[in-house]
């Protein structure tokens, strides 16, 4: 998959245009749910920075947020990096290193707020799960996580909602409306002791995605 060529779609208008403007009402919602003072936000597979940059940017909360965008693709992260820049906003960093490995996220952990908006269709059920698991390790007390899991992938959404039930979320926003799967889920268990050395998920190859119907 060229990942730089597939954040074109968000130049062309069409369904991940409108996948991002939800995932910004989310996004500013969870935002304004956070109390005065600092807050830390975490983006795994961060691409371009569409959803954070363009949402904080415009932001009165945005000398608060500190923000860690984490993309392994170099050519996103330059345009991720030329964002934040033309948007002067000094709290952003960009990371370049493989989302799916708990060490990225070290000095960045624990967040406000986590977003995961796009991963879910590229991993096996099991990845689902480890990923979902893992974040108590990534969330502050009361943090949330807006993810996405497109509704066309069998049983996708409803697998990932059970995981971050299993592991200690409840749901704070859904819309069985929405055919992209966006949600917002807070911890409501209390956060894990971060650790680095774990792997959460790694992207499957195209032949298991096609087997599971995930190839949106």
């Amino acid at each position: 998959m060229d990942w730089h060529r597939w954040h074109q779609g968000y130049q062309e208008g069409g369904k991940l245009q409108e996948r991002l403007r939800i995932v910004q009402d989310q996004l500013r919602l969870a935002l304004a749910a956070v109390p005065p003072g600092p807050v830390q936000i975490i983006s795994v597979c961060a691409g371009q920075g569409h959803d954070v940059v363009g949402m904080v940017s415009g932001s009165e909360r945005r000398g608060d947020v500190r923000a860690c965008l984490v993309e392994l693709d170099g050519r996103n992260v330059a345009e991720a990096q030329r964002r934040i820049d033309d948007a002067d906003l000094q709290g952003f960093e960009v990371r370049q290193a493989d989302a799916g490995i708990t060490d990225t996220y070290d000095g960045a952990a624990p967040a406000d707020i986590v977003l995961l908006c796009g991963e879910f269709g590229s991993l096996t059920d099991d990845d689902v799960e480890s990923t979902v698991a893992t974040l108590p390790q990534l969330c502050k007390e009361r943090g949330q996580v807006i993810w996405t899991a497109h509704r066309a992938a069998p049983g996708l959404f409803e697998h990932a909602s059970a995981a971050f039930e299993r592991h200690g979320f409840v749901p704070v926003w859904k819309d069985p409306n929405d055919p992209f799967g966006v949600a917002r889920d807070q911890l409501v268990a209390r956060p894990r002791e971060f650790r680095t050395g774990q792997r959460m998920f790694s992207f499957a190859d195209e032949q298991t995605l096609i087997a599971l119907g995930r190839t949106i």
